[in-house]
């Protein structure tokens, strides 16, 4: 049996950085860790192809090549997604699809002849099973959740590690939390799920034995929801790895803002290489916060917390929402005050979406307030409901906040703030894809010669870091560059 993995498209969104990854001659930022992971599920004697889209054109003869096609990804790449399974029916090759997209709503998929919903570690060996058989069923799905010591090591043979800026792993699906607009806690459950230490070490060597040196993405959605387990087991092995290697490797990941009151775990992060971390902060106002059920961010000086995580040397990135009902109409001025406070360049402003089976979706088509409109992209200013607020009100209010906290001036001026808070870590930790000579140079050139806007705020950031934090240089220069797919992702919207 030949299997070919398509892995979809990604638009050119926030999270995407195609226009950061010129500057170190990287195709994609991150590889598909999922078809990774499902392809050494599948049968040894079977021949397997991955092709990721983000990287490689999908030709008509590398299809007709396969036996079956297996794709899935998430609802950001659902019109790649459509594309695909239209060619494949087109020439006449089944399609086996999964993933979240399809999980959470798999009836609005056409031409899939075999679903494989939730974890595929429950889900792909019945399936796999009846097809030996010669009696596969149109869907497999469970409401069980599977036992992490169960998922096999992901096969990097497939890709070549160098297209990307980073390596993706995982250590744990699942979140205690239960913020109404998220789908995590429908997806993979309310307890955290881990991988046991050696599981999770045994990946490492795997992915350092196959030639990678840099930046790894922790992809748990919070990677702190089983506090207990990761400060007693997984991170002293993780740290003892690293010293070992002469780290290797810097981790990135997802955590809730409740890091900042444990300055143990975060002093042991630190220690394990962990750089940099997303904190979905939401918004600053206590009466939206509680709309949407953000417990861990109420009742705190979220501005404190971001700060002290800085100070222990994490770069926070943030997710920020705009849309609530409880939003006061002057919400924009006040999300734009937090960010330029908070020092936080990677910014990441969204509209409110209800993603299929939240409980802000089913909120909200109880209301009849549901839109069919939802692209999975809440950055590119669409929305899939009716808002409290005016509507023209609320995208233009977006825009213009957009607009604002990139602008050069804005976002240079937050450099600095971030810079004079962040404390460099006391561990050897490896390089960033940034901090080769070629990638400064382009740096230096794109940006502080040759770019339309801005060009004077660069210099004057390069030159207060020289003068006020001469060791913190190549983060500065790291962050103009992210600033400079951060304004062409504005411009759009």
């Amino acid at each position: 049996m030949k299997i070919l993995l398509i892995y979809p498209e990604f638009p050119t969104t926030f999270w995407s950085f195609k226009h950061a990854l010129g500057f170190i001659s990287k195709k994609a930022s991150e590889p598909p860790l999922g078809l990774l992971t499902i392809a050494p599920m599948l049968p040894p004697l079977w021949e397997k192809k991955l092709i990721d889209l983000n990287v490689n054109h999908l030709r008509n003869k590398d299809i007709q090549w396969a036996d079956m096609v297996f794709v899935g990804g998430m609802s950001i790449q659902k019109k790649s997604f459509k594309s695909i399974v239209k060619r494949c029916n087109e020439l006449g090759v089944k399609v086996v699809a999964g993933g979240p997209m399809v999980t959470e709503n798999h009836e609005e998929f056409k031409g899939i002849d075999h679903f494989i919903l939730n974890e595929a570690e429950l889900t792909l060996a019945p399936f796999l099973e009846d097809l030996e058989k010669g009696c596969p069923e149109k869907l497999y799905s469970t409401s069980e959740f599977a036992e992490l010591k169960e998922t096999p090591l992901p096969d990097w043979s497939l890709l070549k590690p160098s297209h990307y800026a980073s390596m993706d792993l995982q250590y744990s699906r699942g979140c205690p939390f239960n913020c109404e607009f998220c789908s995590i806690t429908t997806l993979f459950g309310h307890k955290p799920r881990v991988k046991e230490t050696p599981q999770f070490i045994e990946e490492l060597d795997s992915l350092r034995s196959g030639g990678w040196h840099g930046p790894v993405f922790i992809v748990d959605d919070n990677f702190i929801g089983n506090k207990k387990e990761i400060k007693a087991t997984m991170l002293p092995a993780l740290i003892s790895w690293q010293k070992k290697h002469k780290y290797p490797f810097t981790f990135t990941t997802e955590v809730s803002i409740n890091l900042a009151d444990d300055d143990e775990l975060m002093e042991l992060m630190s220690q394990a290489g962990f750089t940099s971390c997303f904190v979905g902060i939401e918004s600053p106002e206590e009466e939206s916060l509680a709309e949407c059920g953000k417990v861990q961010n109420r009742n705190r000086d979220m501005l404190k917390s971001v700060k002290k995580m800085q100070r222990m040397g994490f770069t926070i990135s943030g997710g920020f929402i705009v849309g609530f009902d409880n939003d006061p109409q002057d919400i924009f001025e006040k999300q734009a005050r937090f960010i330029r406070k908070s020092g936080i360049a990677t910014a990441m402003v969204g509209l409110l979406n209800a993603p299929h089976g939240t409980p802000l979706f089913r909120r909200l088509q109880s209301e009849n307030r549901i839109l069919e409109s939802f692209s999975g992209n809440n950055t590119d200013g669409s929305l899939n409901f009716i808002p409290r607020m005016n509507t023209e009100k609320l995208l233009e209010g977006y825009k213009n906040l957009i607009r604002t906290i990139y602008s050069p001036r804005e976002y240079f001026e937050r450099i600095k703030v971030f810079l004079s808070e962040y404390h460099i870590p006391d561990v050897p930790v490896g390089k960033h894809p940034f901090y080769g000579l070629r990638a400064l140079m382009k740096v230096t050139l794109r940006i502080g010669l040759f770019q339309r806007r801005g060009k004077r705020y660069f210099w004057k950031l390069l030159a207060y870091t020289i003068w006020n934090h001469p060791q913190k240089i190549r983060m500065a220069l790291t962050m103009a560059v992210y600033g400079f797919h951060f304004r062409k992702i504005a411009e759009a919207i």
